[in-house]
Order: structure tokens, then sequence, then C-alpha cells
């Protein structure tokens, strides 16, 4: 339980929760209003911290700088919107004790709770039927919503080369040679030529004979240059979160005292 003299030092301090994660800003403390100790902090949560959730000091650790409490950073982002002024209501405290049950007392053992400001406790203001009177009019408030955008790695690309092998097929002409007989009749011309051997005898004549073949040659020949690039597209998404808003009923007045009656 905190002293007196650490409720100043709350305010501002950075919120941690169980498992030691940051939470946000701790914005205002309430009190109980039966005992005057510290009971509940408001820390700021959500989108840029632009919504204050209620989280309780039960076994909470203040010091350093940061209040380290016992309840989880998503439990007080899902903690009940209450506290729509400096005090908080048996349902506000009533609704707050039902979400953090098993951390808590039972919610009947506490009274209503009060903001804290500095080591005073500070009352209902306004004009109430069920407290003291300031002026003669009310504020009306309402919870406006800020969304902007944060720029985070979204996953990682990687450019990378192997080698695949595929068949080429191409037609290309190839000449070859055949043996052909050519016959040709005694002549004068050739006479001489036909007559030079022995008239009967037997003889062999070899012709060698050519032919053309395929010859493959290959060789690795650049053929482009790939890198890597990033482009920014734009694309419209939607954000929907709830906001609050203070509405003022008419007031509950006799008909023939409305202005136009008369």
């Amino acid at each position: 339980m905190t002293t007196p003299q650490q409720w100043d030092n709350l305010i501002g301090a950075t919120a941690i929760d169980a498992d030691g994660e940051k939470v946000g800003k701790v914005g205002q403390v309430y009190l109980d209003e039966a005992t005057g100790q510290p009971e509940w902090v408001t820390v700021s949560t959500g989108l840029f911290g632009t919504r204050e959730s209620f989280a309780p000091l039960y076994n909470a650790q203040p010091g350093g700088g940061e209040l380290r409490l016992a309840v989880t950073k998503q439990q007080i982002k899902d903690a009940p919107n209450v506290g729509g002024d400096d005090r908080l209501t048996d349902s506000d405290v009533d609704a707050l004790y039902r979400h953090y049950a098993g951390y808590l007392e039972p919610a009947g053992a506490h009274a209503r709770t009060e903001v804290a400001s500095g080591t005073e406790t500070a009352g209902a203001q306004g004009r109430d039927v069920s407290g003291p009177t300031t002026d003669d009019a009310m504020t009306r408030s309402e919870e406006r919503l800020h969304v902007g955008t944060e720029n985070v790695a979204a996953g990682r690309a990687r450019l990378r080369k192997y080698v695949v092998t595929e068949n080429v097929t191409q037609t290309v002409p190839v000449s070859h040679e055949e043996v052909r007989i050519e016959r040709e009749p005694i002549t004068e011309a050739n006479r001489d030529a036909a007559l030079s051997g022995p008239d009967i005898s037997e003889e062999e004549h070899e012709v060698t004979l050519h032919a053309e073949r395929p010859v493959v040659e290959k060789e690795a020949v650049p053929v482009e240059r790939v890198r890597l690039s990033t482009e920014t597209v734009t694309e419209q998404h939607e954000v929907s979160e709830q906001v609050r808003k203070e509405q003022i009923d008419e007031p509950d007045v006799d008909p023939d005292m409305r202005r136009g009656d008369h």
C-alpha cells in the first residue's frame, strides 16, 4: 500500500503490468472515501494513449518513476468505461470489481472512491442534489477519436538466383558424300587409258566418303540485371472505436411554465 507522500509521485509514472510490459502513463489517482487510501488509478491506453482505463492499486508496487500493477495489460485495456467525473459511484466500483474478479476483494467491502489531488481528496463538484453547488451550468463533454499511423515491419523480401536446365532444340543442315557409279563409253580420247593395264585382271578401287556432323558449343552471356526496390502503395483502412459523449436531458418542468405558453 502506498503512503500519502507517494501519491503525488504516482501521477505521470509509467505503469508496468504483472508481466513486466509497459502499459502507459498514470493519469489520476482515486481514493477510497472510507479509508482515504489510494484504490484506483487511470492509465493511458489505446492508440497513442488517447483512452484512460482504470486499474487497481491492490498489491501495486510504486518506485523509481514506475508503478508495477498486479494485473495484465490486456485486463486494463478491457476494463469498463466508468468514472465520468471526479468520483466513482457504487455501480462504477462494482463494475470494476466484477471485471477484476479474482484479483481484488469483494466489491461490497469498499465504499465509493474519489479522485486525489496531491495528498487531499477532492469532493464532488458542480450543481448536484447530492453535493455542493458551484454555479448554475454544467459542462457537457465528449470523447474525440484521434487516428494516426505508425510504420512497422510487415515482412522481408529476398532476391535469390538459381540454375535450371531446359532442352533447346534447333535444326541445322548437314551434308555427307554418297557413292555413285559413272560409266563412260570407250572413245578415241580415253582408249589409251583403257588399254594401259592387262587385258584380263582383278582390281579394287577405294573412295573415302565424308560427312558433316553437328557440333555444339555453349557460352555464358549476361542477359539482364535484376534488383529489389520498394514502392509505397496507399490504401484506405477503416478504424472502428467506441467513443463516449455526454447528453443533457431537458428539464422536467410543468408545461404551463415553459416559455411561450403565456
